[in-house]
């Protein structure tokens, strides 16, 4: 199920992981812990463990036919799954295998109302977990980590600024890097000459029309510099 936009509607994201200590720090500040003290972000961390029935709490198994390293069993990851998806949960894997994230797919995961974030770790998940189970499969850069909670915290991150109502200025979020395939244009602040450095005269005359041209035609020289592949 899918926000209208404008709809001020609490998100629900719940994230399953090996490793519920690593989000403390990090969703307990800034954007994040203004979006959950708002109301707009329900957001829970479950122990992928808790759905294990051995005294062990094995969450893991060698791959058939041989290989380096342990998949991610199939069981736990069902039954947790199954536990807290509801009709309208999206749930989504992070993993190197994943299409890589973007700006534009933050935009579209903020217009959901629920979200699961299915952490990886080891060499990966059971194949029939990517079959059966997820809805998508998502990836933060062309690197391996050492399990998915980095890329899970950089989703949520990602998507929670994005929610009506958690920035001071919903505008600011429209007009910054990669919001119109280019990279955000140069800004400064007072004052307005420093150590011989000085900000460029366009940005104070006060002609808004120079002022848009001049961003504009900046951000594609910065993007054409530093990410040209953006412009392709």
């Amino acid at each position: 199920m899918r926000r209208s936009q404008g709809d001020a509607t609490k998100m629900k994201i719940d994230v399953l992981t090996l490793f519920p200590a690593m989000f403390a720090g990090p969703l307990d500040e800034s954007i994040i812990m203004r979006a959950r003290k708002k109301g707009l972000l329900d957001l829970k961390i479950h122990q992928l463990r808790d759905w294990t029935h051995d005294r062990h709490k094995t969450v893991d198994d060698k791959p058939f036919g041989g290989g380096p390293g342990m998949l991610m069993k199939v069981e736990p990851l069902f039954e947790a799954v199954e536990s807290l998806q509801r009709p309208e949960t999206k749930v989504i894997l992070l993993s190197p295998s994943g299409r890589k994230f973007s700006q534009q797919i933050a935009r579209e995961l903020s217009q959901e109302k629920d979200l699961l974030l299915v952490t990886g770790h080891y060499e990966g998940f059971d194949e029939r977990v990517r079959e059966s189970l997820a809805d998508d499969e998502l990836s933060i850069g062309d690197y391996v980590l050492t399990n998915g909670a980095l890329p899970a915290m950089v989703v949520i991150d990602a998507v929670a600024r994005l929610l009506p109502g958690v920035l001071g200025d919903d505008d600011s979020s429209r007009d910054e890097s990669f919001s119109h395939g280019l990279l955000e244009y140069p800004q400064y602040t007072r004052p307005s000459e420093f150590r011989g450095m000085k900000v460029p005269e366009v940005l104070l005359n006060g002609n808004h029309a120079e002022i848009e041209k001049w961003r504009r035609e900046e951000a594609k020289l910065r993007t054409e510099k530093q990410r040209p592949d953006l412009l392709k």
